[in-house]
């Protein structure tokens, strides 16, 4: 499943270049019987399986440079924009994916696992969101985006106020589309008036983020 996607891009360049690396460790080569049995009925009953401590810790003890450990969990703190560029900072996370019901708590509380989560939602296991996260890590490090602004002017970034980004528009400046309509650019963004333009995604960005995220717009204005 890794590096699945960030293998390819900017992330899969950054990773040629080793501004980034990883290593995956299979839990369930830490087993202890022949048929590499990595989980177990759940104490106090209940449907699914849960995933054992002795060899979850097993497996986490076998790098030795663990750094920050994150179980990817629907319970945990929300990834958000903040989160990720604070994680970005990090020399070596350690990114714990869980499967079947969970993890026994006990091994998340031994070893200090702070959960995060990437959303209200319940997913077969936690590598789709270990990837979301370090996609969202990667693309904060020196180098791997090309632009060194691009980040700050994007939704949550520092240069819109932590709002929804305003729409972007390309060329041709007069477009028709498949159904007939013809759509034109802003003539704003045509006029070259920079304080102007500046002016107008601002307000694009408010009204935005108040039609889809009003939540947003009260913590940050």
């Amino acid at each position: 499943m890794f590096p699945g996607m960030l293998g390819q891009s900017l992330a899969g360049k950054a990773l040629e270049r080793g501004d980034w690396s990883f290593d995956t460790i299979n839990i369930r080569d830490f087993a202890t019987d022949n048929h590499k049995t990595v989980d177990d009925t759940p104490y106090g009953g209940g449907a699914g399986m849960v995933m054992r401590a002795d060899v979850i810790e097993s497996a986490l003890l076998s790098t030795p440079k663990q750094g920050r450990k994150i179980y990817l969990s629907p319970r945990g703190k929300v990834l958000n924009q903040t989160l990720a560029k604070e994680l970005s900072q990090e020399q070596t996370l350690t990114l714990l994916c869980g499967r079947y019901e969970g993890v026994d708590q006990r091994v998340l509380d031994a070893h200090e696992f702070e959960e995060i989560s990437i959303g209200d939602y319940v997913l077969s296991g936690g590598e789709p969101a270990a990837l979301i996260l370090m996609d969202a890590c990667i693309r904060l490090l020196p180098n791997v985006m090309g632009n060194v602004d691009t980040a700050d002017n994007e939704s949550f970034g520092s240069a819109t106020g932590g709002l929804l980004e305003y729409p972007h528009y390309t060329r041709p400046a007069t477009w028709t589309d498949s159904f007939g309509n013809t759509h034109n650019v802003p003539e704003i963004l045509q006029n070259g008036n920079h304080a102007k333009i500046e002016d107008w995604r601002k307000e694009q960005s408010e009204a935005i983020t108040q039609a889809v995220r009003p939540d947003l717009l009260k913590k940050n204005t």
